[in-house]
Order: C-alpha cells, then structure tokens, then sequence
C-alpha cells in the first residue's frame, strides 16, 4: 500500500530530524508517537509540558515545515505518557 509506506517513510523522516525541527529542550521533554491521517502524536513527559507545547504548536509546525517541506504533519496532538 502505497500511502502506508508514505505514512511510515513520513514517520521515519520526523523522528530522524526531531530535535532538528524542535530543538533540544523541546525534544528532551517529547518524541513523536504516530502519524495518523496528517496529524502527528507525540508522547509527552508532563502535564506541565503538554500545556508548554500546545502554546508552542505554531512553532513546532513550522520548525517540522522547514525541516521536512510537504512532508510535514498537518497538525499535532499532544499526550502525556
């Protein structure tokens, strides 16, 4: 399946350039989880944190843009654990 193998080439691309797109402090509290449908779920440390990086979405979608071009998740989802 074509679009399962993007999903997982996708998958594969934002974890390799994670703290690239995020820088190091964001990436030492969270890693991305899955991609689903465009919209990429990371694991977060703390509740303190998921609230920190919901603020930040904007920047973490445009880090994870240049980083990664159309490649790049439409949207995120934070989850703590």
């Amino acid at each position: 399946d074509e679009l399962g193998h993007h999903g997982t080439s996708a998958s594969m691309r934002i974890a390799a350039c994670w703290e690239e797109a995020v820088g190091p402090e964001i990436a030492g509290h969270c890693q991305p989880s899955a991609l689903r449908g465009g919209v990429l779920e990371i694991s977060v440390d703390s509740s303190v944190w998921s609230q920190h990086l919901q603020m930040q979405r904007d920047q973490i979608l445009a880090g994870l843009r240049g980083v990664l071009g159309e490649d790049a998740p439409a949207d995120l989802r934070f989850r703590v654990g």
